[in-house]
């Protein structure tokens, strides 16, 4: 977790396999508890294993696993001692009823087969930056009343902290049939998985430390540990999550709440409290209503300027969404964004139809990669966009930002409200896009794909377009 080397993680997944083959902690197991203790921490650290490396089976099967074993060591043991284990239980089984087949049809992380190739990616002008950066480290840190989350991972982070790794395999799993079944998973068997999870040719994963409810203290020593690590030409994201928040918009005394109300002060973070690391690269990823109060570390960096993404300032009212239940919407726009869109239209796994949404992801991944030429050969782009815009894993980032923002901007319920639209800083240019390609296009598509345009309020030179014709000129 701390150095995101895939490595570790294939090693870690065959060390608990031979665990679980051998049972090594059978012998004894009800007649003391503490080995019935260790086979349960056991049966936790493998689920953790297993969902970072989206082996779902797996953790299905330790998670049944661990049912019995808690209701068993509840009948034999003192049953106050396992109350615990049964509050970890209802954890994997709330989070993986967030994490749905439907979520995962394709990979969260960057797929070489599905993404473009970094060295396919075009080139910001020189007139415009001089250096390109890199995404080297990242915090990942969220604070909700009552968030998905499994051990110390909450949803939100999960998904963030798979978007900015390599699918190492190439491939995710193949799925068969036409019909998303009640709980997401395809009729017929549908994984395929490459055992070996390294790929030499790949780069090294972005590091990442993964924050859950920190004190303010420990969230900046974090910081400053890794912004006095960070090579020359690397950039940091800070990814922050939280629903909690004080004062208003615009105003340097507006903060994000990491932690219990009672003492403002040690559990908030405010706008400054980034300024001594503006000295470095920084990307601000924040999900928070009150996230536009960050807006003010623009006009006061200490030597970088600093790039940020900022989540509406309210959400949209979504039928059978929460966030209690999903997790952000905002986030899913940034790391699974056509379900994001589904789920905005009120469409689940059980209503679509699995040809639709692979032709509907198809359009959507060569949009965006037109998007991405337009934005690289944009003779406006801020500087500070094209000294990062040539990092595969930001630059399908602000991407996707860009589609949550003109999904938004469009959809009928919110019209017009700017408080219900994302907001980046510094601004991007709106680039010359072909008329199939502009934003209003792609989303028309889109929406006529799932029957849904009735969603959105589009301008009348937008015409719906012939869908079968154009993906048969679609690529990846």
């Amino acid at each position: 977790m701390r150095t995101s080397d895939a490595n570790y993680l294939s090693e870690s997944y065959i060390f608990y396999e031979a665990i679980l083959t051998r049972e090594y902690f059978k012998e004894g197991l009800f007649q003391d508890v503490n080995i019935a203790n260790k086979q349960l921490r056991f049966l936790a650290r493998f689920i953790m294993v297993c969902l970072v490396l989206n082996r779902r089976e797996m953790v299905q099967q330790l998670v049944n696993q661990l049912k019995v074993l808690v209701d068993e060591c509840k009948r034999t043991f003192q049953e106050s001692d396992f109350k615990e284990w049964k509050l970890v239980v209802q954890e994997i089984v709330r989070f993986l009823k967030a994490d749905t087949a439907f979520m995962n049809i394709r990979p969260l992380r960057y797929s070489l087969v599905l993404d473009p190739h970094p060295d396919t990616l075009q080139h910001v002008a020189a007139a415009i930056t001089k250096r390109h950066l890199r995404l080297r480290d990242a915090v990942l840190s969220s604070f909700h009343l009552n968030e998905v989350k499994y051990s110390e991972l909450t949803i939100d982070t999960f998904r963030m902290l798979q978007c900015l790794e390599w699918e190492p395999s190439g491939s995710f799993y193949q799925s068969s049939g036409s019909k998303l079944s009640q709980n997401g998973a395809t009729g017929t068997s549908r994984i395929s998985y490459i055992q070996d999870i390294a790929d030499p040719t790949l780069p090294a994963n972005p590091r990442k430390a993964v924050l859950y409810r920190p004190s303010l203290t420990h969230f900046i020593a974090v910081l400053a540990t890794i912004c006095e690590e960070l090579p020359p030409d690397g950039i940091l994201l800070v990814y922050l999550s939280a629903s909690g928040s004080y004062g208003a918009a615009q105003n340097e005394s507006g903060c994000i709440q990491f932690g219990p109300r009672g003492d403002r002060g040690s559990n908030c973070i405010y706008p400054s409290d980034f300024l001594p690391f503006t000295r470095r690269p920084l990307l601000l990823v924040i999900d928070n209503d009150n996230s536009k109060a960050f807006k003010v570390i623009a006009e006061a960096e200490k030597g970088e300027s600093v790039a940020m993404l900022l989540s509406p300032s309210c959400s949209p009212a979504v039928s059978d969404y929460s966030y209690n239940s999903n997790g952000s919407l905002f986030t899913m726009f940034l790391t699974a964004p056509l379900q994001a869109f589904c789920l905005l239209l009120g469409l689940s796994g059980t209503d679509i139809d699995l040809d639709t949404f692979n032709k509907a992801e198809m359009l959507l991944s060569s949009s965006l990669n037109n998007w991405g030429l337009a934005l690289a050969t944009s003779d406006t782009l801020n500087s500070v966009w094209g000294q990062i815009l040539g990092d595969p894993f930001i630059r399908r980032l602000l991407l996707r930002f860009i589609f949550c923002q003109a999904v938004l901007t469009l959809y009928a319920p919110v019209y017009n409200e700017n408080k219900f639209l994302p907001t980046c800083v510094p601004s991007l240019p709106t680039p010359v896009l072909p008329q199939s390609y502009s934003y209003q296009s792609v989303i028309l598509n889109l929406a006529s794909m799932f029957g849904a345009t009735k969603h959105f309020i589009f301008s009348e030179d937008v015409l719906p377009k012939n869908i079968q014709t154009d993906m048969n000129q679609l690529t990846l």
